[in-house]
């Protein structure tokens, strides 16, 4: 089928509903932080920062204090000392565990860069040689395994549960918060000391709801996604309880100091106008994959969500059971980005995944996947993982360009 004028006007207007209902999402969001920025007094002079140890950082500390509130937490730390998402997810770990803890996962094996944080994959720092234990629970038809965390639970007493939202580079649906809200009450009815904490890589602002706002006891984000907005160039975040997120600080920076410290070297603003930007930049992301949902299904293949299902995240799974397939479309969106367009993806290993993975990452930020990214790894059923992109024009005419690539290439 050719991609041309009547064929996109007919998908506008198929996925207009789906698009309304973003635009009150991002109209939600914007109300709640504009609203933090206002009760914080947020001011120019909070953008300037401090170096050497970070004391009397009154940006840094007004960055956590608006985080907490629009993530409806009761403390948040919002550091760019965080390399990552993964590192955040680390950092939490050893926060929160100690030795002969045990540490369960209930959404099957979590992201492949943690198999060593972990010890999955054995590592001499991972949390396994700190005799930390590990367990995990598989998901039964995209959702949770009630009867086996119920059975678990009872002959077994667990630190932390840990939950991934997102999918990673799995064909499972990500978790919507009402199955979370579900889950996180079943457990606490059967063990209330236990920690939930959710990994929300990929799910801030896709919901009207956050994990901690339905009970979850800590979760971690990273700010080159949703809610860096496309500004922030590192960082992330770790927002819950108040004293399980001071243990978080203390890992990462000393013990009796934990929040005190930690200079934000001059990225106060960033962080403040990536979190400002977020609501509309992650909606763009919604959209963009709408979008790309319909057209693609009008053309036969099949995506995950389909364009009018409920998103936890902004991730869109196209299957195309063909790797020359999945490469030409990879290729399609890096033509179509802003940096780096003149280049063609080239298939690699990467640090903790075992497959070769292709990633088009036409990104201001390196690795940041909420500008506009698309990647998979070279395996069956060769599946594209599309994210982004900071505005809805731009995500358009990348996922058109790819599609495009694909349909020439049939012919």
């Amino acid at each position: 089928m050719k991609i041309d004028k009547e064929l996109i006007k007919k998908i506008d207007e198929k996925i207009k509903l789906e698009i309304a209902k973003v635009d009150e999402l991002e109209e939600h969001y914007s109300n709640l932080v504009l609203n933090a920025f206002r009760e914080y007094r947020v001011s120019e002079s909070d953008f300037y920062g401090t170096t050497g140890y970070g004391y009397n950082d009154t940006g840094r500390d007004k960055i956590e204090k608006i985080f907490a509130q629009v993530l409806g937490s009761e403390k948040a730390l919002v550091r760019s000392q965080f390399i990552s998402g993964t590192h955040a997810l680390t950092t939490t770990f050893f926060g929160l565990l100690r030795p002969n803890d045990l540490l369960l996962s209930i959404t099957g094996k979590p992201y492949d860069t943690l198999d060593e944080v972990i010890g999955i994959k054995e590592n001499p720092s991972s949390l396994k040689s700190f005799m930390i234990k590990y367990q995990e629970i598989d998901l039964v038809d995209n959702d949770f395994d009630y009867e086996k965390i119920a059975s678990f639970l009872k002959n077994n007493k667990c630190r932390v549960i840990e939950i991934q939202r997102s999918k990673g580079y799995s064909t499972r649906k990500s978790l919507t918060i009402d199955k979370l809200a579900k889950v996180i009450k079943f457990i606490k009815d059967i063990d209330s000391e236990v920690i939930i904490m959710v990994d929300n890589c990929y799910c801030e602002m896709t919901e009207i709801e956050t994990p901690t706002m339905v009970g979850a006891d800590i979760m971690v984000g990273s700010l080159i996604k949703n809610l860096g907005g496309g500004i922030a160039p590192n960082g992330a975040y770790v927002a819950g309880r108040s004293d399980l997120v001071s243990l978080v600080a203390e890992r990462l920076t000393v013990p009796g100091q934990g929040f005190e410290v930690g200079p934000s070297l001059g990225i106060n603003k960033l962080f403040f106008q990536g979190l400002y930007m977020a609501p509309s930049v992650v909606a763009s992301s919604l959209k963009t994959s709408i979008f790309a949902s319909a057209l693609l299904e009008e053309l036969g293949y099949f995506v995950e969500p389909s364009y009018n299902e409920a998103r936890a995240d902004i991730v869109l799974n196209i299957t195309f059971n063909d790797e020359a397939k999945l490469i030409k479309f990879v290729e399609g969106i890096q033509e179509m980005s802003a940096i780096d367009s003149y280049l063609k993806p080239v298939p690699t290993d990467m640090p903790g995944y075992t497959s070769k993975i292709i990633m088009a990452s036409g990104s201001f930020t390196e690795g940041s996947s909420i500008e506009i990214s698309c990647d998979g790894p070279l395996r069956p059923p060769y599946i594209a993982y599309l994210q982004g992109s900071l505005t809805y024009k731009y995500g358009r005419l990348a996922v058109i360009n790819a599609i495009n690539r694909l349909t020439n290439e049939e012919r």
